[in-house]
């Protein structure tokens, strides 16, 4: 069946679209992108965005979650049309919303204890109407409720696409935040283990932001931290960070790696007389060195390194990890038939095709839930609106 996975991350740029088609369940799974694209935010809107995941009222966070739902289902509209489809021919649409804020290990509250919140926005009853498609949507909050962190989900995609009879992948996405999953020999969901490792494009992108008034959005290709030395002094401090020493499961986000650390980095490149080129050149190395220190929680071997996301086209970060990797061989997801750029909204896809055929989403040892749970709120159009697969 066809199904359209929706995505847009912490960098906050755009909506990821892909158009999948799904067959089977569990290890009889298959699945294939039929059209994929990314509707860029206007500057201006990935600004209020980022803004109001920091100090956004009320207003602000209904506005642009009913804002945010026009853009999503515009998106999911293109692919289709990009595909040659017609909305009729689509199944549902898996979308995961754009996240605001996440709070993984809680805020304490008098008489019940720490609660666990986070908050994905694009209203799905929107993206239904503009479509006239089932959409599914609200992913993370399920899990937080069954005692995980509500991330990382992904790694279910990996395992089930990803995965290699003979072969130990470490797939590794380097988003706004790094994350990896260890898939072991054969897929098997026993085996994996996935979690955040800090951060990736978040940092990079919100410096480049900050020392050019906003006129960058990005280094593109890494092309100013190819010609900048890293400092080892400021490295040794990045990697002290204590996110990078906690046990999985672990997840994190802008509340740790986002505004307020850019800004301390700003401080010290200005108290050091650093140059941009430097500071990225030293931000690329901790990313890799951070995405390297996964090793301490993975038993098993790994036979082959595995990167997507948008900092795949990142040279430094690339050439980083192939170094610290050695001579295990890195290679990208283009290479096992993937866009790497897209791969989440695939994974949203397929995520969504497991909560409506009843397949639980969530893997507990990589989140940290109490038990397997179908993840996601339905918002229907029509009747009959379920799907039932038979068993192979």
């Amino acid at each position: 069946m066809h199904v359209v996975g929706l995505m847009s991350g912490t960098s906050s740029d755009g909506v990821d679209a892909a158009l999948v088609n799904i067959t089977g369940r569990g290890r009889f799974l298959k699945a294939r992108t039929l059209a994929a694209h990314t509707l860029a935010y206007p500057r201006s809107l990935q600004q209020r965005i980022l803004s109001a995941s920091v100090s956004g009222t009320v207003a602000d966070v209904c506005h642009l979650n009913a804002l945010l739902g026009e853009w999503f289902a515009y998106a999911a509209l293109l692919v289709i049309r990009q595909a040659k489809l017609q909305p009729t021919d689509v199944a549902f649409i898996g979308s995961h919303g754009q996240t605001l804020h996440h709070l993984p290990h809680g805020i304490h509250a008098t008489g019940v204890g720490a609660i666990r919140s986070t908050l994905q926005i694009a209203e799905p009853a929107v993206i239904t109407e503009r479509t006239g498609i089932t959409t599914v949507a609200n992913f993370r909050p399920r899990d937080i409720a069954a005692g995980g962190q509500g991330a990382p989900l992904a790694p279910i995609a990996h395992a089930l696409l990803l995965k290699h009879a003979r072969r130990a992948r470490l797939v590794v996405n380097l988003g706004g935040i790094s994350n990896v999953t260890y898939v072991p020999k054969g897929g098997h969901l026993s085996g994996v283990l996935a979690f955040d490792t800090g951060p990736a494009n978040m940092v990079l992108d919100g410096l480049m932001a900050r020392v050019t008034d906003g006129r960058l959005s990005m280094d593109r290709d890494g092309r100013l931290a190819m010609k900048g030395e890293v400092d080892s002094r400021l490295l040794g401090k990045l990697l002290a960070h204590r996110f990078l020493s906690k046990r999985p499961p672990k997840s994190t986000g802008r509340e740790v790696f986002g505004p307020a650390l850019v800004e301390e980095l700003i401080a010290i490149q200005q108290q050091r007389n650093l140059s941009i080129e430097d500071l990225l050149a030293t931000c690329s190395m901790w990313t890799a060195k951070a995405v390297g220190t996964s090793r301490r929680w993975i038993s098993g071997e790994i036979d082959e390194v595995v990167v997507g996301g948008g900092g795949v086209r990142n040279r430094r970060i690339m050439s980083q990890l192939a170094t610290e990797f050695a001579p295990v061989p890195v290679t990208t997801f283009e290479t096992l038939g993937w866009d790497s750029k897209v791969f989440e909204a695939v994974a949203f896809a397929l995520l969504a095709y497991q909560t409506v055929t009843g397949q639980w989403g969530n893997i507990p040892s990589v989140t940290g839930a109490n038990h397997p749970v179908l993840l996601g709120t339905i918002v229907p159009f029509g009747s009959p609106w379920r799907v039932s697969l038979p068993r192979p």
